[in-house]
């Protein structure tokens, strides 16, 4: 996947066109160990690069979400609030976050 660039937390983003799509890296997803919730922005909210945006708590810890880049949120993953587990068992493809 040539076109997924990473940031230092471990966020993921593709763009496609005007759009990008945010996730987290298999490093991550792998770290937090078995998710059980997660947290996201609100659709049509605002975000800028750097800044907190969600929250993912898994059965180990909880980690702040941080945005890769500026934009307005469109679309969440809304499968992710009945399985949050798709992060884990697919951090780059249905486990897509925003």
């Amino acid at each position: 996947m040539n076109d997924i660039r990473y940031s230092t937390d471990h966020e993921w983003v593709r763009v496609e066109g005007e759009s990008a799509t945010v996730g987290i890296s298999d490093f991550a997803q792998d770290s937090l160990g078995e998710l059980v919730y997660v947290e996201l922005p609100e659709v049509g909210q605002e975000i800028s690069q750097g800044e907190e945006v969600g929250v993912l708590e898994s059965v180990k810890a909880a980690s702040e979400l941080y945005a890769p880049v500026s934009g307005v949120v469109t679309e969440l993953n809304a499968a992710l609030g009945d399985e949050p587990g798709l992060v884990n068992e697919s951090p780059l493809g249905d486990g897509w976050l925003f």
